[in-house]
């Protein structure tokens, strides 16, 4: 009975330790797979954010007076166009702020990949949106779709808005 006890007992400490192990390597790959998701995650914030840069640009282009800048800090990585107006009527003064806002936010704990845009013509904001999805699922032929449909969308709008007044 002894040597049964013996052999039981060594065979659960070397299950413990297997377990131990094992749990640790879970661990690990864990970190390592957040370390992933950060990297991923900066990949598309840098090509996106390239796009943006692009798409944001050229709206500015097409409308004389549009300032450019780009877009970086904790709000997220991205680029801006805006104006600001001065109208007369009948000697009133009126300023008029336009703004397209198009970013990805940084990496969080929420670990998904973030695009924001937001829309201002002539103090009026006509789109404040978020689209996000996981990091792991992203598919980045979707962001460029809406990076491109939010500004040519913006440019409607402004278009729109501006000639009628």
């Amino acid at each position: 009975m002894s040597d049964d006890f013996q052999s039981r007992l060594e065979s659960a400490i070397a299950r413990g330790r297997r377990r131990a192990e094992h749990q640790a390597s879970q661990e690990r790959k864990k970190e390592m797979t957040e370390e992933d998701l950060k990297r991923l995650h900066t990949s598309y914030r840098l090509s996106l954010s390239e796009q943006i840069e692009t798409a944001v640009r050229r709206v500015a282009d097409h409308f004389p007076g549009f300032r450019y800048e780009s877009v970086f800090g904790e709000e997220g990585w991205g680029a801006a166009c805006y104006r600001d107006d001065l109208r007369l009527d009948a000697g009133r003064r009126t300023n008029l702020y336009s703004r397209l806002e198009l970013v990805i936010r940084p990496y969080s704990d929420l670990r998904v990949l973030d695009l924001k845009g937001k829309g201002t013509v002539m103090n009026r904001e006509l789109f404040n949106r978020t689209h996000y999805t996981k990091i792991a699922e992203v598919e980045p032929e979707e962001f460029s779709q809406l990076i491109d449909a939010w500004a040519i969308e913006y440019a409607e709008m402004y278009s729109a808005k501006s000639a009628t007044s």
